[in-house]
């Protein structure tokens, strides 16, 4: 069988349940030996920088997925000094796998509609296969030309993991209403995020008191 894999990158600041829900339905649904996680060390498309550091969103990752068969922390892009580029990454993985093996990448259905910003887009293509993490109410019609061209041309019946590159094809996910941003403000309020995070993750923002705005008590 061929040893197909699959790349998630993401800020991953931080990393929580919805995150892991994507990453075993990229796998599953893809038919992926494994999924590389990939903390962006300095994402470039932000207008803010991450609110923890590169190490520890790749503690998190880490912790996250211990145990968890198919996944796998990658830190390529925390250790790179300077923007990642996803372009650069695959052509990293694509020469460590080979020019056979199938390779994909996971994207948002709101990172498709800016695909065609990103730098040598068109390239990525020529790389891996795209999955697309889509949300309720996604509509096609909408996408850039270029990107909506993409989106149709390169969608085919059956995803076999026969060729190492080049077809789109959309996720099925059950909607998750659940985001970083909102998990890192109900830390700051002092709510409840336990049923949000895994647990050694939870442990560790306390331990490291991350995205806290407050002192802690006694």
């Amino acid at each position: 069988m061929t040893h197909a894999i699959g790349l998630f990158g993401g800020t991953f600041d931080p990393i929580h349940n919805a995150h892991l829900r994507m990453a075993e339905a990229f796998r599953e649904q893809c038919r992926l030996a494994e999924v590389r996680l990939i903390p962006a060390g300095q994402p470039y498309h932000r207008a803010q920088a991450p609110h923890a550091s590169p190490a520890q969103r790749l503690a998190m990752v880490e912790l996250a997925i211990a145990g968890r068969p198919g996944l796998v922390a990658d830190d390529r892009e925390v250790r790179r000094p300077r923007p990642a580029y996803t372009v650069e990454t695959l052509e990293e993985l694509r020469a460590e796998i080979g020019a056979e093996a199938p390779l994909w990448l996971l994207i948002g259905g709101d990172s498709l509609a800016t695909l065609d910003s990103w730098r040598r887009w068109r390239e990525l293509f020529e790389l891996a296969h795209v999955a697309v993490a889509l949300r309720p109410g996604f509509d096609p019609a909408t996408l850039p030309a270029a990107v909506r061209h993409e989106w149709q041309t390169r969608q085919v019946p059956d995803f076999p993991n026969r060729t190492p590159s080049g077809t789109i094809r959309p996720l099925a996910l059950p909607p998750v209403a659940l985001s970083a941003t909102d998990i890192r403000a109900r830390l700051a309020r002092g709510d409840d995020v336990s049923e949000l995070i895994p647990p050694p993750v939870l442990g560790y923002l306390r331990a490291h008191r991350l995205y806290q705005t407050s002192p802690a008590g006694p």
